[in-house]
């Protein structure tokens, strides 16, 4: 059964980081994609950064580059995304999702299995 956990969410000042862990198991393919996506109150779910089983690479939305780094443990089942400088806007649901596909993909609709979501607050 694929499983995707995501921990680390909570209360940032503006201006402060935060690092989310998307913990994944039971995967069909050892080729996959994990994505970062965030859907804030009122608006439809967005892609930020997406990283490759196979050879690591990384793919990040325009607007999210420079703010958002995502990296995979050694295992490649444990993806990080670290998030600094963050802003209001970023108040959000942030989910990490599996593609099983060779190629990093930001399209929410491409993506198979979902975590449950880690609430982000960027308030002071």
């Amino acid at each position: 059964q694929v499983r995707l956990v995501e921990s680390g969410g909570g209360l940032v000042q503006p201006g402060g980081s935060l690092r989310l862990s998307c913990q994944g198991s039971g995967f069909l393919s050892d080729t996959y994609g994990i994505g970062w996506f965030r859907q804030a109150p009122g608006k439809e779910r967005e892609g930020i950064a997406c990283i490759m089983s196979t050879d690591g690479e990384t793919r990040y939305a325009d607007d999210m580059k420079g703010r958002f780094f995502v990296s995979r443990d050694g295992d490649k089942l444990t993806v990080q995304l670290q998030m600094i400088s963050l802003i209001s806007e970023g108040t959000a649901v942030y989910y990490c999702a599996v593609h099983f596909g060779s190629y990093c993909a930001l399209d929410s609709r491409l993506f198979d299995f979902w975590g449950q979501g880690a609430q982000v607050t960027v308030s002071s």
